[in-house]
């Protein structure tokens, strides 16, 4: 059992990028202006062909580790940089998108005071922000008080990058899924969690991007399938009928 008052918890945050010259600059100046400081910054990049590589290569001596080489996809890449953190909790955070104060890490081991040892997943809100990191909204989905794995039968819940899972926890994402492994990823993490900590704080800054038509279809029709795999299909069908008749009920 660690005895969080003597404990500094190491966190080890994860961009993945792919041609990401227009927003990778903020995303890194966001980790490295952290005042908590035990943090490992890693960058993994599919072989950029743009100048994110030349961007990364100006702040070398903040980013503890950078691979740059092809990949099979964002998910492959996400296995990379599971593979090469050391730290306590594993962070994903996207090229575009920000730790959302230069005290968050600070604040989120703050929030940890008084618990006896680590949680398993430490979560929290996410601002939806323009490209010159003006908040619009804040995510329609809002954090649970009391998170579970049952939780995301109402959806993600939780915005990937707003979900801190501890290194031990962190399975490998699950390369059948092309959109929503994340999804799936988080499920299979709370199932084997004892301890999920909602810090009640806003931890993410995310780029508002839109996905294009196919692609969001296609990752609901992911998110379905994975519901199924976890949650039963007649119990996920059931709920979608319920989703679709609330939709038609408040218009």
């Amino acid at each position: 059992m660690h005895n969080i008052t003597h404990l500094h918890p190491k966190f080890s945050i994860i961009t993945v990028t792919y041609n990401a010259e227009n927003v990778l600059e903020d995303t890194i100046q966001s980790v490295i202006t952290q005042t908590y400081k035990n943090v490992e910054y890693i960058i993994v990049d599919g072989k950029s062909t743009d100048k994110t590589m030349e961007i990364v290569g100006r702040y070398k001596e903040h980013i503890h580790t950078v691979v740059s080489e092809r990949d099979k996809g964002l998910y492959d890449a996400m296995n990379k940089g599971i593979a090469l953190a050391t730290g306590d909790y594993v962070c994903f955070l996207n090229a575009g998108d920000e730790l959302h104060e230069d005290d968050t890490l600070q604040l989120i081991v703050h929030s940890l005071a008084g618990l006896n040892e680590l949680p398993d997943v430490i979560y929290g809100e996410t601002a939806i922000v323009d490209e010159e990191g003006h908040f619009l909204r804040m995510r329609r989905l809002s954090a649970p008080e009391q998170l579970t794995w049952k939780s995301f039968r109402e959806g993600m819940l939780v915005c990937h990058q707003a979900f801190f899972a501890r290194r031990d926890r962190a399975v490998k994402y699950d390369l059948h899924y092309r959109f929503s492994a994340d999804f799936d990823w988080c499920i299979r993490i709370m199932k084997q969690s004892k301890i999920l900590h909602n810090t009640h704080l806003t931890l993410i800054d995310y780029l508002n991007e839109g996905m294009t038509t196919r692609n969001h279809k296609a990752s609901l029709k992911e998110r379905f399938r994975i519901m199924c795999k976890h949650y039963g299909y007649v119990s996920t069908v059931m709920r979608h009928l319920w989703f679709a008749l609330r939709l038609i009920l408040h218009k």
